[in-house]
């Protein structure tokens, strides 16, 4: 049973699990169980080259960054279970849980985050009736994202990025996982606003 689920590992799903990692020392986090379905193979990161992100040097690669930011994971929050070579077929609710069935294994949690891009088709079952056109997209390119209010699908189910209705921007993505993790941690610590800061 893990507390939270990250379903992507392009930037919302990675930033989303470095917020959450980052809070491991805090008392309403420890013990927490947190993991990530690391499917990058899909993610819009592995043709993009960065040249307008704060912190990140010009000529950047996503492929680069997609390998940096798992090794970042791994190193810095070892306490978050990253789970690779796996697919998602479907997220349903169950006993006030969610039951995440994979191409290889049935996974039981209690939040679930849903950090995939905006293309069609989103196969996983279970989220067909929040599927619904991006309002922010080139109507040409025929994007979706699932239907949310401030992120929030339904109780314990969460969308960042493109498909949460996010333009495709690298800081507008990461700062969408970030706001999940953030409310997450807010709902750990009673309702009483949280966020995670480092300093030297």
């Amino acid at each position: 049973m893990y507390d939270v689920l990250i379903i992507g590992g392009g930037v919302s799903g990675m930033q989303c699990a470095l917020v959450l990692g980052s809070a491991n020392n805090k008392p309403y986090a420890k013990g927490k169980k947190i993991g990530i379905i690391m499917h990058q193979r899909s993610s819009h990161l592995q043709n993009a080259v960065f040249n307008n992100a704060i912190g990140i040097p010009a000529g950047t690669l996503g492929s680069d960054i997609l390998i940096n930011g798992k090794k970042h994971l791994i190193s810095e929050y070892p306490h978050v279970a990253i789970i690779e070579n796996e697919k998602v077929d479907s997220v349903f609710t169950s006993d006030d849980n969610y039951t995440i069935t994979t191409n290889k294994n049935t996974i039981t949690a209690k939040t679930v985050v849903l950090a995939l891009n905006y293309a069609k088709p989103l196969d996983i079952a279970g989220l067909e009736q929040y599927i619904e056109s991006h309002q922010r997209a080139n109507v040409l390119k025929d994007r979706i994202q699932l239907r949310n209010y401030n992120h929030l699908i339904k109780e314990g189910l969460y969308v960042c990025g493109t498909l949460s209705g996010h333009r495709s921007q690298f800081a507008i993505a990461a700062g969408s996982g970030a706001a999940v993790a953030t409310d997450i941690l807010t709902l750990w610590n009673d309702n009483i606003h949280s966020h995670v800061h480092d300093k030297a």
